[in-house]
């Protein structure tokens, strides 16, 4: 029967041996890694000290620390994306993706958020070590991924 057929799940590791088959480079896989352990630390301690960064730049902390914990929720989140990403990194290039598009909106928002006199530039100084430092990297991993697509 058709429904049989499309519910059999024997089929589904032969459509996706390609993918399985394809072994990442090292570098990747290490990137993908490092970046899930930066997240995770990175949001855990923005949601247990979320002052503190504020009190490190000599920035007033704002009146809501939980909006600047949930910040640090989302981050942990993506690093646990990473993780996962890092032990199949061409099946899941979707979470590289979604990675690299934060990491370019956010600093494009904080720019906008600084020349409109809403956040002091000092503040952008995460932004190099959680955003721009992963463009390059981010940026070959779905270059090697695309690459890998097309063959």
């Amino acid at each position: 029967m058709a429904t049989e057929a499309a519910l059999d799940m024997s089929r589904e590791p032969q459509r996706m041996s390609g993918v399985n088959a394809v072994r990442a480079p090292r570098w990747i896989t290490w990137v993908l890694v490092i970046a899930a352990v930066y997240n995770v630390t990175w949001g855990v301690f923005a949601i247990f000290f979320p002052r503190a960064p504020f009190a490190w730049i000599g920035m007033e902390a704002p009146n809501y620390p939980s909006l600047w914990q949930c910040i640090g929720m989302i981050v942990g989140v993506y690093g646990v994306g990473y993780a996962l990403a890092a032990a199949n990194p061409l099946r899941h290039w979707p979470i590289v993706l979604v990675g690299l598009l934060g990491k370019i909106f956010g600093p494009i928002g904080f720019v906008w958020a600084a020349s409109q006199g809403e956040l002091p530039w000092i503040a952008g100084l995460t932004i190099l070590t959680n955003d721009v430092l992963w463009w390059l990297p981010f940026g070959l991993i779905l270059n090697w991924a695309w690459r890998v697509e097309r063959r």
